[in-house]
């Protein structure tokens, strides 16, 4: 679900790049990696995404390699929050990216907010009211 903390990396992302380029999950890629469906479609995501004023466009990210987005759109410079910043999955992407010559650049990370956080707190108030998810 989109957030505060999506925002405000896009926001920040805009401030390091020249044209920036939002990557959006594809439903598929999502259910694999989290084992359900997004609650919002793919469709509507980039909507959302693309229509943000700092965004200058919104792909599907229908692959797990960010090398192959990359082989698709040759960007310069990939932004990840900073919870990405040395861990096993960051370094790995360092090290795929370094022999194209592609930065990695890592923007704080809201702490207090997160998709898993919303839905949480959406099921707890549909069961508090007693209603079916």
């Amino acid at each position: 679900m989109f957030h505060v903390g999506h925002l405000n990396i896009l926001r920040n992302a805009r401030l390091a790049c020249d044209h920036l380029i939002a990557g959006v999950v594809s439903d598929e890629m999502s259910s694999r990696a989290k084992g359900k469906a997004p609650v919002v479609p793919l469709a509507e995501r980039l909507e959302i995404v693309s229509s943000i004023r700092f965004v200058d466009e919104a792909v599907e990210e229908d692959v797990p390699s960010k090398v192959e987005m990359w082989e698709r759109l040759r960007f310069d410079v990939i932004i990840k929050g900073d919870d990405w910043r040395g861990t096993e999955k960051g370094l790995r992407l360092e090290s795929d990216f370094a022999p194209l010559g592609v930065t990695v650049c890592y923007l704080p990370y809201t702490v207090h907010t997160s998709s898993t956080l919303l839905r949480q707190a959406l099921h707890r108030e549909i069961a508090a009211r007693g209603e079916a998810i």
